[in-house]
């Protein structure tokens, strides 16, 4: 169930039995020479939305620009500071705590973003940690990386082999490919040369990776794979959601 799909009052009663919800968060970023500049926003919005589905969860809006500051060398790319990012965070958590909500379930669809959504939680945390009276220990944030579960990982690996490489990659490519099928691109690209995800600003991003893939062979790509780390994904991730909100 999508939060900007209720009204207040249908909000208010979802919170009179259950307090919590879904946040998928992705980036705009380039993705290589077929992949969506959406993929991380797509694939974290389409996952999110079927853990919502599958565990009776409201979804919240996708946070869709994320910390890409390392991809702004390529055309259409949007970053968000990461104190910006984390005052977003802060903000959303914060908001949305104020009516009930206890439980929050960070769907990551961008890898760039862990470490500035990490930080968001710590300071939400110390914000209730330095409170007159310290917090009541309530409120709990947890981020999920939907390709990282063991399953998930393991269908990329058995479907792609060393072809999955660090970014653009077969199976983030080919999720978006599944969820977004009327946007299929065809691209042609030579082998991309192994390589580790290392470097520091965007031009020196564009000049190790001119594509901008890194190690990976997105040309393998298809709506099939992309169905399949969809059902594997979401079984994972739903799973997970329940554990995470039974947690005392």
């Amino acid at each position: 169930m999508q939060l900007h799909h209720c009204t207040w009052s249908e909000v208010e009663s979802y919170l009179d039995g259950a307090d919590g919800i879904v946040i998928p968060i992705g980036s705009t970023e380039q993705h290589g020479p077929n992949g969506l500049i959406g993929t991380d926003a797509i694939c974290a919005e389409g996952i999110g939305g079927a853990i919502g589905e599958a565990a009776s969860a409201l979804v919240a809006p996708t946070i869709s620009v994320g910390m890409a500051q390392h991809h702004m060398a390529f055309c259409g790319s949007m970053t968000l500071r990461p104190s910006t990012l984390i005052a977003v965070i802060r903000d959303n958590v914060i908001s949305l705590s104020r009516h009930g909500f206890r439980r929050f379930y960070f769907v990551n669809g961008h890898g760039g973003n862990v470490a500035t959504i990490q930080a968001a939680f710590s300071e939400i945390y110390s914000e209730s940690s330095l409170a007159r009276g310290g917090g009541n220990g309530e409120l709990r944030c947890i981020v999920r990386n939907w390709w990282m579960r063991p399953k998930t990982r393991e269908l990329a690996r058995n479907l792609f082999a060393d072809a999955e490489g660090h970014h653009a990659t077969p199976s983030e490519v080919s999720l978006a490919q599944y969820l977004r099928p009327d946007f299929i691109k065809q691209a042609e690209m030579a082998p991309a040369p192994k390589a580790a995800p290392s470097f520091a600003d965007s031009e020196d991003y564009r000049r190790r990776f001119p594509d901008g893939r890194i190690g990976s062979d997105p040309s393998l790509a298809s709506p099939e794979a992309g169905r399949q780390l969809f059902d594997v994904a979401v079984e994972e991730l739903s799973a997970d959601y329940k554990e995470f909100i039974a947690e005392s």
